[in-house]
């Protein structure tokens, strides 16, 4: 049985690790990163480079981090920043490591999708949970952010299936609603993969987000003994 909970839950179940110093992000980031690298190692073009799509926030944090440790193990990494502002640690230390920005000074959607068609994989750390507060809440992309997902998802639906770039959601897919699965506008990246962190978000197993999620994989926060004490939002089996 997999348990889905809604943001705030996790964000509740987060803060007193949060409140206690516990670098959540550093671990989340790291984990990100392994499956990058496994993932990218069983990819049509193993040996080409990695592209992240890094958005404003926490989610484009963990991408940048992640950046951070591939780059520093020599593996070529792109960023592709989606909005002028980033997180500042993640992006000091994705610079420090080697990682090479792109679209630096104002994004160009048709370079960063040519970008995505030669890449092994393609890290979609747009947008998180943090989007959206309570169901009314639209989760939907805007502006650079919008047209660079609808961009890089038509040149990546014009490859060769078997030559396709592998796409990474970092939590969930940017563009679908954490909570109740919706997804308001059709600017979002198909994940082969979405790595989520302490708790599978509820949305992930609804449709018609469920259908964006692809494969689940959930990284371990030590949330546990917070997340026992909540009603899950949904259950699948």
């Amino acid at each position: 049985m997999v348990a889905g909970y809604s943001a705030e839950q996790v964000r509740t179940a987060e803060a007193p690790h949060l409140a206690a110093g516990e670098p959540l992000m550093r671990r989340a980031a790291s984990a990100l990163a392994a499956a990058i690298r496994r993932e990218r190692a069983a990819a049509p073009r193993s040996e080409g480079p990695v592209l992240l799509l890094v958005g404003p926030g926490d989610n484009g944090g963990d991408a940048l981090f992640a950046g951070a440790e591939l780059a520093a193990d020599g593996i070529e990494v792109l960023v592709a920043p989606v909005a002028t502002r980033r997180h500042a640690a993640g992006e000091a230390a994705a610079r420090m490591a080697g990682a090479r920005f792109v679209g630096d000074d104002g994004a160009d959607a048709a370079a960063i999708a040519a970008t995505a068609a030669a890449a092994a994989v393609v890290v979609d750390g747009i947008l998180g949970t943090g989007t959206t507060t309570g169901t009314a809440a639209s989760p939907a992309l805007r502006g650079a952010a919008r047209d660079i997902v609808l961009a890089v998802r038509a040149r990546l639906e014009a490859s060769d299936r078997s030559n396709r770039a592998i796409v990474i959601a970092v939590d969930l897919p940017s563009g679908v609603h954490p909570d109740d699965g919706t997804v308001p506008d059709p600017a979002v990246l198909h994940a082969d993969l979405t790595v989520t962190f302490g708790a599978v978000k509820a949305g992930t197993l609804l449709e018609p987000a469920a259908a964006y999620a692809g494969r689940l994989e959930l990284v371990d926060l030590g949330l546990g003994a917070e997340l026992s004490t909540m009603t899950p939002l949904v259950e699948r089996a």
